[in-house]
């Protein structure tokens, strides 16, 4: 017999742990995945020999979910994360300067002409964002040329930003964090950003100078080939998911995997792809433990990580 939907209760005030175990059997929809999530995702973390990946966009890092982000690689719950070069952007950005609160609904000629950009229901000054990440990138290319570095990975590279934005600055920075725990943070698209912009315009002066994707590549294959098991959280879809999913192929799939997204699965993207669809192309294992949650991974994100921290008894 199928199982009944219970009423859910939130009276009593439950932990985070305790709603998510009741969404498993009152929970409809996405609620019911989240559920799911939360299990796969404590089991990842407790399975100490797994090498686990986190893969995101760069827009979720413009929001406080930044921080459970770092807090995620702080913690040393994960192993490698797989980026966009925005992420960088924004992780800069907010180091030096704040971000602001706005409206989906905002006029963006009149945004365009008082120097503000709109980021869905944020706004960020002008001076906010391009500078700051102009200023601390010259100043890192500068000092790695003058001790005659010619190539960076962009794994050395995010390091390089964490060491530079210090331990005060860089209190809520995933680069710090990455930086903190040597985890390697991987970002595919490097030039895609106002971050490879300036690799660019450097490279226009130093022209020995480049960025090594290919030891990128060869530190990926150090961490997916002699893994035991693979595990993944993944967020948003395009070059990181893609990057995440693409280098576990080579082990035979990921065992484990969490996907949160807001992507519509019929128009055939990789974004709305749901994780079966990778068993097809040997990215997951057919046996592999995984789900897909439909949603906002900003609402979604610190529910899944909360619950899952307080049954590790982490928080």
């Amino acid at each position: 017999m199928p199982r009944r939907v219970e009423d859910l209760n939130v009276g009593d005030r439950p932990s985070l742990d305790t709603l998510v175990r009741r969404y498993e059997a009152g929970g409809g929809f996405s609620a019911k995945e989240l559920s799911r999530g939360v299990d796969i995702v404590t089991g990842m973390l407790r399975d100490r020999p797994m090498t686990r990946f986190l893969s995101f966009p760069a827009d979720i890092v413009a929001t406080g979910t930044r921080g459970v982000l770092a807090e995620m690689i702080r913690l040393g719950h994960v192993d490698a994360v797989i980026t966009t070069c925005g992420t960088l952007d924004h992780d800069i950005a907010r180091a030096f300067r704040p971000y602001y609160h706005g409206e989906w609904n905002l006029d963006d000629a009149a945004l365009h002409r008082k120097g503000l950009y709109r980021l869905g229901n944020l706004v960020i000054p002008h001076g906010n964002y391009g500078p700051p990440v102009e200023k601390l990138l010259r100043r890192i290319l500068h000092e790695r040329w003058t001790s005659g570095t010619r190539r960076l990975a962009t794994r050395d590279l995010v390091w390089a930003i964490g060491e530079a934005l210090g331990p005060k600055r860089g209190a809520g920075s995933i680069c710090r964090a990455a930086f903190e725990r040597k985890v390697p943070v991987f970002i595919p698209g490097i030039t895609d950003g106002a971050v490879g912009s300036q690799l660019w315009l450097f490279s226009q002066d130093h022209r020995e100078f480049a960025i090594d994707l290919f030891a990128d590549e060869q530190a990926l294959a150090d961490l997916v080939f002699p893994a035991k098991r693979s595990g993944a959280l993944m967020i948003g879809g395009g070059i990181s998911k893609h990057h995440t999913i693409w280098w576990n192929q080579f082990r035979d799939g990921l065992d484990a995997a969490v996907y949160i997204t807001t992507a519509v699965e019929w128009d055939g993207s990789l974004s709305g792809a749901r994780t079966r669809e990778a068993i097809s192309w040997g990215k997951l294992k057919p046996k592999a433990k995984h789900v897909t949650i439909d949603g906002d991974a900003t609402v979604l994100l610190p529910l899944l990580l909360g619950a899952a921290y307080e049954r590790l008894g982490s928080r």
